[in-house]
Formats: C-alpha cells, structure tokens, sequence
C-alpha cells in the first residue's frame, strides 16, 4: 500500500490522524496548528505541502468549485454522528480500496459510497 500525506481537520479528529499516522502515513493535523484556522488557510496549506485534506466541512466543495481554489486532493467524509472508530474503519477501507484516485481530486464518502470528481 502507498503512503500519503494528508492534513486532517479538526472536526474528522485527532484519533483519525493518529490512525493514518500508525498506517505510515504523514498527517498534519490542524488542530496542532490553529484550531481556528479558516477552511481557505487550510486547502492553501494542503496545497503547498502537496496534502490531501480530510474533512467533514462541506464548505471544501464551495471553495473548490465555486471559488476555484488550488488543492493537491480533499477527501470529505459526509457522516454526520460518527463515531471515531467509524470514521477510522472508513477512511482506511477508502485508503486501502481508492487510495490511488485521492490525490488531485475531490472525493465524497456518504452512505456507503464514494464519488471521485476532477
């Protein structure tokens, strides 16, 4: 399996980064950063440091496809009420079956599906 580099959003949490950091990953978690950090800052971060975002914010897709904003991959987890060993089982299992189609695009998880967009 690859390795990745991503920064992880507060609101996905520190249990997912740490996670990804045990699977061999290289992870930047936000919350060690500025956890007030605006969602711009962090895709514009991601994207110099060639990280894929994963987050749970919506507003990534207004910021990628409205306001055109660079990005080096977001993947957004759209589960609502997770708990932290459901978000890790996820994104591993996305990890281990799509990894290669998350760096430089837009990828949405909900319900038991993933969609990857350009």
């Amino acid at each position: 399996m690859s390795s990745f580099r991503f920064l992880v959003d507060v609101n996905v949490g520190i249990a997912v980064a740490n996670s990804l950091r045990g699977g061999g990953h290289d992870v930047v978690f936000a919350g060690e950063l500025d956890w007030c950090m605006a969602d711009a800052d962090l895709l514009s971060l991601a994207h110099q440091e060639r990280r894929i975002v994963l987050t749970m914010d919506t507003d990534f897709g207004g910021l990628v496809y409205r306001s055109q904003q660079s990005h080096a991959g977001v993947l957004l987890l759209r589960m609502p009420g997770a708990t932290r060993h459901e978000k890790i089982g996820v994104v591993q299992e996305i990890i281990h079956h799509y990894g290669d189609q998350l760096p430089e695009h837009f990828c949405v998880y909900q319900q038991g599906r993933l969609r990857v967009r350009p």
